[in-house]
């Protein structure tokens, strides 16, 4: 078995293009370098530092919170 040859790549290349077509092979490179690009973004995103929140103690997902009693009110007893 040696290497491939001119004629194998041909033939090999038309198998392809029958089975896929040139759309879907287009669109699949398309959807490549879509996803190149992302994940290009993705890692200059990483490499920003990220900004601080105006308040440190709140942030989106938190709800805000209601007073709690204290604890040493829970227990005593008026006098």
């Amino acid at each position: 078995m040696g290497s491939l040859s001119i004629w194998h790549w041909i033939v090999v290349i038309a198998v392809v293009l029958l089975l896929f077509g040139r759309g879907k092979i287009s669109d699949l490179m398309g959807d490549v370098a879509q996803g190149i690009k992302a994940f290009k973004k993705g890692m200059a995103d990483d490499d920003k530092p990220a900004e601080k929140p105006a308040d440190p103690n709140k942030t989106i997902d938190q709800a805000p919170s209601a007073p709690t009693a204290n604890r040493s009110d829970v227990g005593s007893k008026a006098v």
